[in-house]
């Protein structure tokens, strides 16, 4: 059986294979919040908007990749006549979906035969981690929804998190291949999306 891992709160502290190097950068469990009121922001071009706030966001944090930021956020609905912070709120939402989907699929993969013990047991640790993202995805909803900005931060950076504990799990075994690759770095991309506009809300950059 494969030994359990502890998982810590800090990313920094996870050990991860050199091909996930440029996808599962370092971020800190929660960021240092500046003492600035939020502002709000109102844009009656959608596209624009989402453009503009996925070049800021892919400028200032490497984990944002601005074809994979505009195509997600241009095919969501509502995201053509919403607000900055409308768009956060769309990301939040995309997390708490692709959280409950990829549990679902993780759930079936578990039935599958075709899996060795070692690759199961890194699913059932994924199931968990992913168990437990969702009700961290619900209350960071509901600060993001009271502008409580460094709060929502908190439990999208755990959600974060259990991306990249999960897929470090596969690596620890070599010549293990996940199958949640692509889901995994989803999350992550989503997460480290929706924290890059949280921050450009606190800030006021634009």
């Amino acid at each position: 059986m494969r030994p359990t891992k502890e998982v810590s709160g800090s990313r920094a502290e996870l050990q991860r294979p050199k091909e996930f190097s440029g996808l599962f950068n370092s971020r800190p469990l929660g960021r240092k919040w500046p003492a600035k009121q939020p502002k709000t922001f109102v844009c009656a071009n959608g596209d624009n908007l989402i453009q503009d706030t996925c070049k800021i966001c892919a400028q200032n944090d490497p984990n944002v990749k601005f074809d994979f930021c505009t195509t997600t956020l241009q095919a969501a609905p509502g995201s053509n006549c919403t607000s900055l912070h409308g768009l956060g709120m769309i990301s939040i939402r995309l997390i708490r979906y692709n959280v409950t989907d990829t549990r679902c699929y993780i759930k079936q993969l578990l039935n599958d035969t075709k899996f060795d013990p070692y690759v199961k047991a890194c699913l059932s640790d994924c199931f968990d981690l992913y168990s437990d993202a969702i009700p961290s995805v619900d209350q960071a909803m509901k600060y993001y929804d009271s502008k409580r900005y460094d709060d929502a931060d908190i439990h999208i950076s755990a959600v974060m998190d259990a991306a990249t504990t999960c897929e470090d799990g596969f690596s620890e075994k070599e010549g293990a291949v996940s199958p949640l690759m692509k889901r995994d770095d989803d999350m992550f991309q989503l997460s480290a999306l929706a924290l890059s506009i949280m921050h450009m809300l606190w800030t006021g950059s634009h």
